[in-house]
C-alpha cells in the first residue's frame, strides 16, 4: 500500500467504518437503559446498595465501552463527513427504546395524535442517513503521521483554525465577562471544541489502525500533540454542554448541539481532510439534502420528548467521536404525578415516611410579671 498522500477509494472501508457508527451508537443508547434500568429497579427496593455492585450495572458499562469503542475505530475506516451526522442513530435508538419500556396504554387514536411527530422523525433520520451514508465522500487517505503533519501546516486549516480560535475567544468574553448564558452561545462554544475534538479523534484513531496494521506511528511527536489535544478539547467540551444542560431546556439543547455540532465537524473534515475535494456539486447537494432531513428528524423526536416523556436527556460525551450528545437516561418507568420519594420518574413509598419539615418558632415576649404572679398567687385586691 502507498501511504505517500494517496487517497484510496474504498467502498469496503467506508462500508467498515459507517456500520461500526451505526453500531456504536446502538450499543451505547442499550447501555444507558440497562444502567438506567439498574438504578431505577435499585430505588424501588429497600436494599441499601451502591448501583456500582449491580451486575446490571456492570453489564452497562460494557456495552458502553464497546460502543465507544467502535465509534473510535470507524474514524479510521471512513470520513468524518459520514461517521459525524450518524449520532443521530443514537437518539433514534434511545427514542425506540423508551416506546418498547413506556407502560401506558392509550388508544390508536390517541396514540397517533401524541406520538404522530415522533414517527414522523424516526423517518426522516432514516432517510436522510440513507442519503448523506450514499452520497458522502467516497475517497478516504490512510492517516500516516507525514500526511497530518502536511494538512496541519497548510494555509486553509492554519486559516480555519485562526478564525475558530478567534470566534472562540470572542464567544468566551461574552459567556464568562457579560454573562451571556444563551443557549446558541454555550453551544457554539461546544461545536468549535468539538470541531477539534473530531480532528483529533480521526488522527488519533488512524494512526492506531495503521499500526496494528504493522505500520508504527506512535513514535512521532504528532501522534502525542493529537492526543492531549483530544482529551483537552473532549473535557474542556463536556463541562460546557453540562452548563447548557443546567440553563436550559434538555430537549431543546439535544437538538441543537446535534445540529450545530454535526455542521462544524463536517465544516473540520472538509477543511483539514479534504473529503470533498474530489466530489462532483450533486453528491455535495445531496449530502447537504440528507444531513438537513436528519437534522429535522432529530428536532422532531426531541420536540415532542416533554409531552410523550419517552426518554429522559442526560449529557453524555462521545470520546470517540468528539460530538458530545446527549443520551436517555432510560425509558419512564411510571410518571411521577405525587410529591412523594421518587428516583427519575419512578414512585417509591414503601417504607418511606414523609420526613417532617423544621418549623422555626419564636417564642412571644413576655411583659413584666407581679412577684404574685411569678408565684403563681393570683393578685388581690387590696382596699
Amino acid at each position: 500500500m502507498d501511504y505517500n498522500g494517496a487517497e484510496i477509494g474504498s467502498y469496503t472501508d467506508n462500508l467498515i467504518g459507517t456500520l461500526l457508527a451505526i453500531f456504536g451508537n446502538v450499543l451505547v443508547s442499550i447501555s444507558l437503559t440497562v444502567q438506567k434500568y439498574s438504578h431505577v429497579k435499585l430505588a424501588g427496593t429497600k436494599e441499601h446498595r451502591a448501583f456500582y455492585r449491580t451486575k446490571t450495572w456492570w453489564s452497562g458499562f460494557i456495552f458502553t465501552c464497546l460502543g465507544e469503542l467502535a465509534n473510535f475505530v470507524s474514524y479510521a475506516f471512513a470520513p468524518l463527513a459520514i461517521v459525524a451526522p450518524l449520532n443521530a442513530v443514537s437518539v433514534l435508538t434511545s427514542s425506540i427504546l423508551g416506546f418498547i419500556f413506556l407502560r401506558e396504554r392509550l388508544k390508536p387514536k390517541d396514540f397517533a395524535k401524541q406520538y404522530g411527530l415522533v414517527f414522523l422523525g424516526y423517518i426522516l433520520v432514516i432517510g436522510g442517513a440513507y442519503l448523506l451514508v450514499s452520497f458522502g465522500p467516497n475517497s478516504h487517505e490512510k492517516l500516516i503521521a507525514t500526511n497530518i503533519v502536511k494538512h496541519l501546516v497548510g494555509w486553509p486549516v492554519l486559516l480555519y483554525l485562526l478564525l475558530e480560535i478567534i470566534t472562540f475567544c470572542l464567544l468566551l468574553y461574552f459567556y464568562k465577562r457579560r454573562k451571556a448564558n444563551y443557549l446558541v452561545i454555550i453551544l457554539l462554544l461546544v461545536a468549535l471544541l468539538g470541531s477539534v475534538t473530531v480532528l483529533t479523534v480521526k488522527a488519533v484513531s488512524g494512526m492506531l489502525v495503521l499500526t496494528i496494521e504493522g505500520t508504527m506511528q506512535l513514535n512521532y511527536p504528532i501522534f502525542s500533540v493529537m492526543f492531549v489535544c483530544m482529551v483537552a478539547s473532549a473535557i474542556f467540551q463536556a463541562g460546557f454542554l453540562s452548563q447548557a444542560c443546567k440553563l436550559h431546556d434538555s430537549s431543546l439543547v439535544a437538538s441543537v448541539n446535534y445540529i450545530l455540532s454535526t455542521f462544524f465537524a463536517v465544516l473540520a473534515g472538509a477543511v483539514f481532510y479534504l473529503e470533498f475535494s474530489n466530489e462532483d456539486i450533486l453528491h455535495i447537494c445531496m449530502f447537504l439534502l440528507g444531513s438537513a432531513v436528519c437534522f429535522l428528524g432529530v428536532f422532531l423526536i426531541t420536540k415532542t420528548k416533554k409531552k410523550a416523556r419517552i426518554f429522559e436527556p442526560c449529557v453524555t460525551l462521545n470520546m470517540s467521536n468528539g460530538v458530545p450528545t446527549i443520551h436517555d437516561k432510560g425509558p419512564v418507568i411510571q410518571p411521577d404525578y405525587s410529591g412523594s420519594f421518587s428516583y427519575g420518574t419512578l414512585v417509591n413509598n414503601n417504607g418511606v415516611a414523609p420526613a417532617p419539615l423544621p418549623v422555626h418558632l419564636e417564642t412571644p415576649p413576655l411583659g413584666p410579671r407581679t412577684s404574685d404572679a411569678s408565684q403563681g398567687h393570683p393578685a388581690i385586691k387590696r382596699d
